[in-house]
């Protein structure tokens, strides 16, 4: 009859996780698009799945009465890039209370410290890279980012474990998504960083260590769950794993924000000339055109209704990041670069998505998006007027079939000397 509900599209594939590894960024977007729909099922790792994108999709899965994110991200993922027990598994009352530490670390009056270390981290870099030939500034900034964030966490970092903790805590990131031997270095690197990161917590607590007061290190050390309790060695080690490891992972927006500079010198002449706001809007276009997380995943609570389709309970649900931040939809000329676009946005929570949508405090949205806007506009004013370098012939080709997606020579500066 004429008022059944519609049917959401549905992959002829058996199995779709080759085809979303293969184009992580893209796939889900090129496939709505195909579909007609906003939305379509498929087979993920042989578990049904549907994949939606758009800004209403968004508004729709940052719905916490419906949607819980228990369960739904991959083991993969849980065993890498998150920890096991981390805050992006919990829901409701456990999940606003450990956020609510995380953003009480991480809030904008909070992180000028943070900025600060990492200033001091650029200021002693320089000298070091204009007696270099060259240089590569993502793994250099990885570095420069562990030294900063562990100063500032009141983790203890010796000069002889920089190189190391640098290559854990990249790891942790950089080799979640792979699809090889990298992928188990990734599994490691996390058993290692859990393993120094409880001690960490463990010494603090035995009276060994004092970090300051306030510092994620004392925080997260003292904290206690819902129940009173303190959180467990090893999921307080994973808490104090994702204040690190984004911070460094920001490493990947910041070789972003070199290769932009290069690519598109009207927008580098507009920071150069340091207009007011011009900064803040170079690092926003640099989150909304680059790719950065591809998805997130959630399931649903109960049985949904959208748009006429109905969506079981228990599904699991992907949401496009990437193809949200480029619909027609929402952005004229999504493909092109250009910053001047957010001269008059409208702020929208759900249309513009680079980590995550809707409110920080309820929704798993990044409690780390302050820093990693801080940290991008730093390094548009160092990369931008406080250095000057050359930019040799490389091949800044962004690969996006890798996770995270970065250019193919991870940007390559030579003749760095100060401004």
């Amino acid at each position: 009859t004429s008022d059944r509900m519609p049917e959401i599209p549905r992959e002829r594939a058996l199995d779709s996780t080759l085809a979303l590894l293969a184009d992580p960024y893209r796939f889900v977007s090129r496939r709505c698009r195909a579909h007609g729909a906003d939305l379509f099922e498929t087979r993920l790792l042989l578990r049904p799945t549907v994949c939606m994108t758009g800004p209403e999709a968004a508004a729709l899965f940052y719905d916490t009465t419906r949607f819980e994110r228990a369960g739904a991200m991959p083991g993969a993922v849980r065993k890498t890039l998150l920890g096991q027990g981390g805050v992006q598994g919990l829901d409701d009352e456990a999940h606003r209370h450990r956020k609510a530490m995380f953003l009480s670390l991480l809030a904008p009056d909070r992180i000028g410290g943070l900025v600060e270390a990492v200033d001091r981290e650029w200021e002693a870099a320089v000298p070091r890279w204009a007696a270099q030939e060259r240089v590569e500034l993502y793994g250099v900034v990885q570095r420069l980012l562990t030294r900063a964030v562990c100063a500032w966490t009141g983790v203890p970092l010796p000069e002889d474990e920089v190189e190391r903790r640098t290559r854990e805590l990249v790891l942790l990131f950089d080799a979640a998504g792979a699809k090889n031997l990298r992928h188990l270095a990734s599994r490691l690197a996390r058993k290692r960083a859990n393993r120094w990161a409880a001690d960490v917590v463990e010494r603090v607590r035995a009276g060994e260590l004092h970090p300051s007061e306030g510092t994620a290190a004392h925080t997260i050390a003292w904290h206690r769950d819902l129940g009173g309790e303190l959180l467990g060695p090893h999921t307080a080690a994973v808490a104090l794993l994702n204040v690190l490891r984004p911070t460094v992972a920001v490493s990947v927006f910041i070789t972003f924000v070199a290769h932009a500079l290069h690519q598109h010198p009207e927008a580098r002449r507009t920071v150069e000339a340091g207009e007011d706001g011009a900064d803040w809007r170079f690092v926003q276009e640099v989150r909304r055109h680059y790719p950065f997380f591809p998805v997130v995943a959630a399931r649903a609570r109960r049985q949904i209704e959208w748009k006429g389709y109905t969506l079981p309970k228990g599904r699991r649900v992907l949401l496009d990041l990437f193809g949200t931040d480029h619909d027609a939809r929402t952005w004229d000329e999504p493909e092109a670069f250009r910053p001047e676009r957010f001269r008059d946005w409208d702020e929208s929570p759900f249309g513009f998505i680079p980590q995550g949508g809707g409110d920080h405090a309820t929704n798993h949205r990044c409690a780390g998006e302050w820093v990693t806007i801080a940290l991008m506009e730093q390094a548009v004013g160092v990369l931008a007027r406080r250095i000057r370098y050359d930019v040799p012939p490389q091949d800044l080709t962004i690969d996006e079939r890798r996770l995270p997606a970065l250019p193919k020579s991870r940007v390559l500066i030579e003749n760095v000397r100060p401004a």
